[in-house]
């Protein structure tokens, strides 16, 4: 598996279809109008429709950007970018998806699972457009799912946590209680009590079901880990976006506790470094690497379509190294990551 190279996230100047905003503030974003669709080797013209959050959560969206990012730098063209908001319905995600192949974008990119039931509408309406969605599978003809096995990746993340804790106590903290960050609990539970059955593990989820600001919030993020850190626990892992922003806070505060970053390699986000010496390590999810695998597809005129997942032994999720402080657990991690791969642990998808 090929590893994209960290790029920076920085914002793209806002243009054209400036049709939404997010909770955060941030609006859509276009660079490049002018630019030939993709395709034919004149460049690469990316939608991405992102999740609550967008670019700039640090995380999940940044991951994404990374990718649509290192096309772009290589084979040249324009990204537009259009984001979610925590009201929105389906009407809404269908429209944006619209709009970004209306407007001739294409590859047209939903950065979430909450773009299903609208991409498997709005694709079967413009078949010359090539569709991907992450971290979902849609069925159609011109459309990538681009899927992850979280769950093994969060496996590694229990092992760590339970290998470090200190008061054999550690807690889990998901974004929205949805399927998807079911897989990472199943996966971070399973690890912990494969390592030590007797720690105890808490479980918070911020936001349920259509309520997407889960994602979102870093105050309810830090509000968690704070109510974790004070009930005993002292490695906190964190699935849920840019929320998660606010425990890496929280247990920054606090001697001798440690927090697990997901999606991006959290210790080396700048935005975060004042925190970095509290993060253990990360369950990177290399959506990254989806993206850009799609878009190159699209520019080489061969689109990748159907499942492609990025799993353990592909290393689409990893876990960070950054900081060197499971170096001295990384023998016990990489016997854990051999039998994921061999098929010796079985890891589970749902708690």
């Amino acid at each position: 598996m090929r590893r994209v190279a960290k790029l920076s996230a920085a914002c793209i100047a806002s243009a054209a279809l400036a049709l939404t905003a997010t909770a955060c503030g941030s609006t859509s974003s276009d660079k490049d109008s002018g630019s030939a669709p993709s395709g034919g080797g004149k460049g690469v013209k990316v939608g991405l429709a992102f999740d609550v959050g967008g670019r700039g959560d640090r995380s999940f969206n940044d991951s994404a950007a990374r990718g649509a990012d290192q096309a772009k730098k290589e084979f040249g063209g324009d990204i537009k970018e259009l984001t979610a908001k925590t009201s929105d319905t389906e009407a809404d995600r269908e429209q944006r998806l619209s709009d970004l192949a209306d407007a001739g974008y294409n590859p047209v990119i939903g950065v979430g699972y909450a773009y299903a039931a609208s991409m498997t509408k709005v694709a079967a309406k413009y078949p010359k457009t090539t569709f991907g969605i992450v971290d979902s599978v849609v069925n159609g003809s011109n459309v990538d799912s681009i899927t992850f096995t979280e769950e093994q990746g969060s496996y590694l993340a229990g092992v760590a946590a339970a290998s470090k804790t200190k008061s054999h106590h550690v807690g889990f903290i998901g974004g929205v209680d949805v399927p998807l960050i079911k897989k990472f609990e199943a996966g971070f539970v399973q690890g912990v009590k494969d390592t030590d059955k007797k720690i105890k593990v808490d479980t918070q989820y911020l936001s349920h079901g259509s309520d997407t600001s889960g994602f979102a919030s870093p105050d309810k993020g830090k509000e968690a880990a704070q109510g974790m850190l004070d009930n005993g626990a002292d490695v906190i892992y964190t699935a849920a976006g840019s929320s998660g922003n606010g425990a890496i806070e929280a247990v920054a505060g606090k001697k001798g506790a440690w927090v697990i970053g997901v999606d991006s390699d959290q210790y080396n986000i700048p935005g975060l470094s004042k925190y970095k010496n509290a993060i253990l390590t990360s369950m990177v999810k290399n959506v990254d690497v989806g993206v850009y695998d799609f878009v190159k597809s699209v520019h080489a005129g061969k689109p990748l379509t159907g499942t492609n997942t990025y799993s353990l032994a592909k290393d689409g999720v990893s876990l960070s190294k950054s900081g060197g402080f499971i170096d001295d657990i990384q023998a016990k991690l990489d016997a854990a990551k051999k039998k994921i791969v061999d098929g010796t642990i079985k890891v589970k998808t749902t708690p």
